[in-house]
């Protein structure tokens, strides 16, 4: 016999119990033993139907409450991933933002140090005017390797003359 729902195995069940009835009725030849055989067979279905809906009410239930914490999980998870995917972002914007300082750092430096050389040249002409010994000129400043450089190049300035200085 092949494996049977409950709705299935109580319609047979059903099947069965009206079969046993109709044979007692003929049998007997009275009606009144039937239905007294039937009432409470009736009355077993009922219980038996109950029975089968509580038992899927009680399934699902369980099913529902194993299920919930695997849920909880996934949503966990699924945030999660959004917070790191934030978090990258913002890492993102900092590593620009960074970028950009360390760019006008490096301009900074470089007005610093075209502001001293314009600063120090009429002192290196007053020394060589008065014949003294003149400052040995200084290495050119570092490039770094990583960075964005403008090729050695740094932009004209213009002298208080309107002559382009050096």
């Amino acid at each position: 016999m092949p494996d049977l729902d409950g709705r299935q195995l109580l319609g047979e069940w059903r099947k069965l119990m009206d079969s046993v009835v109709a044979s007692a009725a003929s049998v007997g030849g009275r009606t009144e033993i039937p239905r007294q055989l039937l009432e409470p067979m009736q009355r077993q279905i009922e219980l038996l139907q109950e029975v089968i809906e509580r038992e899927r009410a009680l399934q699902r239930e369980i099913a529902g409450r194993v299920l919930a914490p695997v849920d909880a999980i996934f949503d966990l998870v699924e945030e999660s991933g959004q917070v790191l995917r934030r978090q990258a972002e913002a890492l993102e914007a900092a590593g620009r933002a960074l970028e950009d300082t360390a760019r006008l750092v490096k301009t900074q430096a470089e007005l610093f140090d075209h502001a001293m050389s314009a600063l120090r040249e009429p002192t290196e002409l007053a020394k060589a005017a008065a014949g003294l010994e003149r400052r040995p000129p200084k290495r050119a400043p570092r490039k770094s390797s990583g960075g964005k450089s403008s090729g050695g190049k740094s932009p004209a300035r213009k002298s208080p003359r309107g002559r382009s200085a050096k």
